[in-house]
């Protein structure tokens, strides 16, 4: 040896650490994309050498072998082949769902045709690639030297728009591999912006804007279970299935016809797998195979069967035997901080809202300085325009350039900069209107000066301009979904499929139930007539009204005690004056004989923490946690009711609000729900209301929900009363006089908990619904009777009102 010393080292150790810094250079160096930017280092290169290039969208393409030469050059020392495929596969329309390469020539097909030799194609940048490296020269990302020093590139791209869940991204690393499939760039962005808004969103928030995988190849995603997890958790599995048609053939045959395939499937090898599957026989009904695609036509593989073939049978067995149904497993891994995580759709939207926050930060701060640099300037030129005589002769009177702007800045109190802008300013800057000018400029300087602080200053507003300019891309390059969304025949989810929307449930008291379009109701002044909202018989009348949405759970209480649960979109919609469907001819609902449905819960999911309180009749009250009564058997003991009981109401609570019961009578009385101790499903409950021999409880209310006890009597004279005029007392009293009745009032009809800004429907027995605001009624004490708040027909009665929910507040 020359020089140097030996040193003894454990082979399985030196193994072990080069193999983990081999890895780890795989990991951060080539194969993982950054979160920020969706790019790996290799993409990254390219595009940032094709921009400091020139290869813009506006000029003419150049030969791919010198973009790839330069990108060698510069930063990226490997093999041109290796980074000529990265620029192919960027110029692939059927690669990527947003081509970030405009390519020129022929750059494969999706056959699985080799591009042309770089020294054949050519290229420039996609319009939407400016987007990733846009305000990338207002030093808005950090730049590194390159491999050997003399080059600087930059770390992450500023990336207007999202290119990760846009573009998606595949690579396989030392230990682990990311799979992250394209998306919609429209729904991404409107995810982004929704995120801004509300950065507390959940991955399940989201997926209302980001519908699933949308793949530059179309094809069909069958059901939501797998990219539901994968946006979820980061990790799923999403079944694929090519778009496929049945054609009858001019000589009488039947055909199928595949136009669109799963992404990533070569359709040269698929047809030949086809192929094979015929020659061994294992499809014996297919006669040939034939590709028809073209240019001008799009993809065409028909598939021709033999006569008396049954198309759809043929269908089922090429999706189960060929990559017409693949899967595509979904693996959301990405760098962040350099470290590799798999990210959920919340967070890898998060992380790049954080950078996209980042960037505008450092563009707002660089368009300061370079405002108040400039700035600096025009106020040294106005200050030498003012002193013009005294400068010129300050300039004339010095022996050179060093002198003059040393006697500038001392007389004038100028900079070095000032100065020496004064001594490079032309003689045609001295006339009035370059003057004139140079104020303007002062003054717009000055107010780009205060708008860029303010923007530093407010956060708020910095999401601002991040959804304004996004938005602007989104206008500009979004295009409609190519992806279609389908249930998969093995979805138990129906709802899936059905949009969530805002409807009105009618409930009526023989238990006809009816879904109605929420436009359908409109608000009328008190006192008004109303619209007629159902031809009931005259033994019914409407119990119950309210606003939920189609994706809600309704919990059918009957007076017997037991629950049934039906999903909203389930009910079948009706018109204004349809009766509705019975209830008992609702999915999994089961009421016989005199059992009546007697209270109905708007649930949107079985919560931990949350109980039903029930209240029957007799004024006996339960309270249950909500999770016993999520099972799917139809039918559930919900109350154990005594002889001559039954059901008259039940509320969703927290378990520590106040309960407030309503009698016929008018009596009312309020005590802590912590009075009632948790009790299972098959219970009977506590005393809450000791009542008359002639009276009955008619309301239960909660008092979280409202400021004001809001009640009706059978007349229609309603009142609206503080709740703090309602003193809490212990379970098990009479309660106080909550609304005076007499013979022209008539009994009580319906009160609930509310406050003056809601509106309540108001239903007669007649079937006349009418919706009152509540700032309409008069707010009087408890002992009143209250005023005219609906005119009911002669013979008819008020029968039960109910209030609008906020959340899906009726026009």
């Amino acid at each position: 040896m020359l020089g140097g010393r030996i040193e003894d080292v454990q082979l399985e150790d030196q193994i072990q650490t080069s193999y983990l810094d081999y890895s780890m250079s795989v990991i951060v160096g080539r194969a993982l994309p950054d979160v920020r930017d969706g790019l790996k280092p290799v993409h990254r290169r390219i595009l940032w050498s094709m921009f400091e290039a020139g290869l813009r969208p506006d000029r003419p393409y150049r030969k791919s072998a010198a973009a790839v030469g330069d990108v060698m050059r510069k930063y990226h020392p490997h093999g041109d082949v290796a980074i000529y495929d990265a620029l192919v596969r960027m110029a692939q329309d059927f690669s990527l769902r947003a081509p970030l390469v405009d390519g020129h020539g022929n750059f494969g097909s999706v056959d699985g045709d080799p591009p042309a030799a770089q020294r054949y194609t050519e290229a420039r940048l996609a319009p939407i690639a400016l987007e990733l490296l846009r305000d990338i020269e207002a030093e808005t990302v950090d730049f590194v030297p390159n491999y050997d020093g003399y080059e600087q590139q930059p770390v992450v791209l500023p990336s207007r728009f999202p290119n990760l869940l846009v573009n998606g991204s595949g690579g396989i690393a030392v230990g682990m591999a990311t799979n992250i499939p394209p998306h919609n760039l429209g729904e991404v962005i409107d995810a982004v912006v929704h995120f801004i808004d509300h950065p507390e969103s959940k991955s399940k928030d989201l997926m209302k804007f980001v519908k699933g995988p949308d793949f530059p190849t179309g094809a069909i995603v069958l059901g939501r279970d797998g990219f539901r997890d994968a946006y979820e958790t980061g990790r799923g599995s999403i079944k694929v299935r090519a778009v496929c048609s049945i054609e009858e053939a001019s000589n009488g045959r039947q055909r199928v016809v595949v136009t669109e395939l799963p992404y990533q499937v070569n359709k040269a090898r698929l047809a030949e797998k086809i192929a094979d599957l015929v020659r061994t026989g294992r499809l014996k009904d297919v006669a040939d195979v034939k590709d028809h695609s073209s240019g001008r036509e799009g993809m065409r593989l028909v598939i021709e069967l033999k006569r008396g073939a049954n198309p759809q049978v043929v269908l089922n067995q090429l999706y189960k035997h060929t990559q017409l149904q693949d899967s595509f497993g979904v693996i959301m891994l990405s760098l962040v901080d350099g470290v590799p995580r798999t990210l959920n759709l919340a967070e890898m939207i998060g992380y790049y809202v954080d950078h996209q926050i980042d960037v505008v930060t450092r563009r707002t701060r660089y368009e300061l300085k370079k405002a108040e640099d400039r700035d600096h300037i025009v106020k040294g030129l106005l200050i030498a325009l003012d002193n013009l005589d005294a400068v010129i002769k300050v300039i004339r009177g010095s022996q050179d350039a060093e002198e003059a702007r040393g006697k500038l800045m001392t007389q004038f109190k100028l900079s070095e900069v000032q100065a020496n802008h004064i001594l490079d300013m032309p003689l045609r800057r001295l006339t009035r209107l370059a003057r004139a000018e140079l104020e303007q400029e002062h003054k717009e300087l000055l107010a780009r000066i205060r708008y860029l602080k303010g923007l530093l200053k407010d956060p708020k507003k910095i999401r601002a301009v991040i959804s304004e300019e996004i938005l602007e891309i989104k206008k500009k390059f979004a295009n409609p979904r190519r992806t279609q969304l389908k249930a998969d025949e093995g979805d138990l989810d129906v709802q899936d499929l059905i949009a969530e929307e805002d409807v009105v449930i009618t409930v009526s008291r023989a238990g006809y139930v009816k879904r109605q379009p929420i436009e359908n109701f409109r608000r009328q002044g008190r006192g008004g007539k109303g619209i007629r909202g159902a031809n009931l018989k005259e033994e019914d009348v409407i119990n119950d009204v309210f606003t939920t949405t189609t994706h809600n759970w309704l919990l059918f209480l009957t007076s017997r005690g037991k629950v049934y649960r039906v999903k909203v979109h389930e009910v079948p919609e009706s018109g204004r004056t349809a009766r509705g469907t019975y209830a008992a001819n609702l999915p999994g609902v089961s009421i016989s004989g005199d059992e009546k449905v007697q209270a109905v819960i708007d649930l949107k999911e079985y919560s931990e923490g949350r109980y039903l309180l029930f209240a029957t009749r007799k004024g006996m009250v339960k309270k249950t946690a909500l999770p016993e009564y999520d099972s799917p058997r139809t039918g559930l003991a919900a109350i154990n009711l005594r002889p001559g009981d039954e059901l008259i109401d039940v509320r969703l609570t927290d378990g520590k609000d106040d309960v407030i019961l309503v009698s016929r009578k008018g009596q009312a009385i309020r005590f802590r729900e912590s009075l009632v101790r948790p009790m299972g499903r098959q219970t009977a409950g506590v005393i809450g209301m000791r009542l008359a021999a002639d009276d009955e409880v008619i309301v239960l209310g909660v008092a979280s929900q409202g400021e004001e006890l809001i009640s009706v009597t059978h007349q229609g004279y309603g009142k609206r009363t503080p709740l703090k005029d309602y003193p809490v007392k212990g379970r098990g009293g009479k309660g106080v006089i909550g609304h005076t009745l007499t013979k022209k009032t008539g009994l009580l009809a319906g009160a609930f908990v509310g406050s003056k800004d809601q509106d309540m429907f108001v239903i007669s027995s007649s079937g006349i619904v009418i919706r009152v605001a509540a700032a309409d009624i008069r707010r009087v004490g408890r002992a009143s009777q209250g005023v005219r708040t609906m005119r009911v027909e002669e013979g008819a009665t008020v029968v039960a009102l109910a209030p609008v929910i906020a959340a899906a507040e009726l026009e």
